[in-house]
């Protein structure tokens, strides 16, 4: 007997326990439940676009803000070259040195065309198609739109948006790779509308007087990364000669107002890879 009962209160004791167990687990959950979790409440003033923008507030603030394409090109100019842009400078160039969207860069072809007959009015046709050579009127060797990228490839490239324009006075291309410069100085020597080439190449002519800028009013600079991500701004020796071509022929006309420069690509600041590349071992 003595066994049957010690046997009832084992059973008993087996039969309470997992009620216990069942009782805490709910318990367990709500104390490991994030606070994070809790939902927060909609406030029934704001519409769908500012509710959602109030809910996204956390990671949207660890995004970076848009680059304006001004402040995007002044701050490669000035960090690239360890300059400080003047107060009379800054004003001269602000609001009007930029051609295209005021609060982005142009990454498209189309769009890029349509901003570069923007930017000569009425007169587009006259200043980019026609091919006649006006003594007096029009300068030989000096195009009116620029075009400089890191490479001969990308230069071509950019060319082909504008075959609509070149059909009359085909553009030239100033680059080193397959053309001597003894044949540049030759084309250079005809109306040039449009020309497209690598900074080293421009920057030769124009130190030898077969490139002339009488005419230049549009500077596009090709800012479209390549596959291992670097730009006209970030590229290593390129990215030097560039500035070193814009800060002896085009930094002036800028701040005169007569030079506008078009951002074709992504703003991409390259301030971060100058500084791994100076940090790096064995470069």
């Amino acid at each position: 007997m003595g066994g049957f009962g010690n046997s009832d209160k084992a059973s008993e004791a087996s039969l309470r326990n997992p009620r216990k167990k069942r009782k805490q687990r709910p318990s367990n959950k709500l104390h490991t439940k994030p606070k994070s979790a809790k939902k927060r409440k909609s406030d029934p003033t704001l519409n769908t676009d500012a509710q959602n923008a109030t809910n996204g507030s956390e990671s949207s603030a660890l995004e970076a803000l848009p680059l304006e394409p001004f402040s995007f090109f002044l701050d490669e100019f000035q960090t690239a070259n360890d300059v400080q842009v003047s107060s009379l400078e800054l004003d001269s160039m602000k609001g009007r040195c930029i051609l295209g969207p005021p609060q982005s860069s142009i990454q498209d072809e189309k769009t890029l065309v349509k901003h570069i007959k923007e930017a000569f009015g009425s007169s587009w046709k006259e200043v980019l198609c026609k091919g006649k050579l006006l003594e007096g009127e029009t300068a030989p060797g000096s195009p009116a739109v620029l075009i400089i990228s890191t490479s001969a490839i990308r230069a071509i490239e950019l060319l082909k948006g504008f075959r609509s324009l070149t059909q009359e006075c085909h553009a030239v291309k100033l680059f080193s790779k397959h053309m001597k410069i003894e044949e540049q100085v030759e084309l250079l020597k005809n109306r040039v509308n449009i020309a497209s080439g690598t900074p080293s190449r421009i920057k030769k002519l124009i130190d030898i007087e077969a490139l002339g800028l009488s005419r230049l009013a549009v500077i596009v600079l090709d800012i479209q990364p390549d596959v291992k991500g670097y730009s006209l701004f970030s590229l290593p020796q390129v990215r030097d000669e560039f500035w070193d071509l814009y800060k002896s022929y085009l930094h002036q006309r800028v701040v005169e107002g007569g030079l506008r420069i078009c951002l074709f690509g992504p703003l991409q600041p390259s301030r971060t890879r100058r500084k791994k590349e100076v940090t790096s071992p064995g470069k």
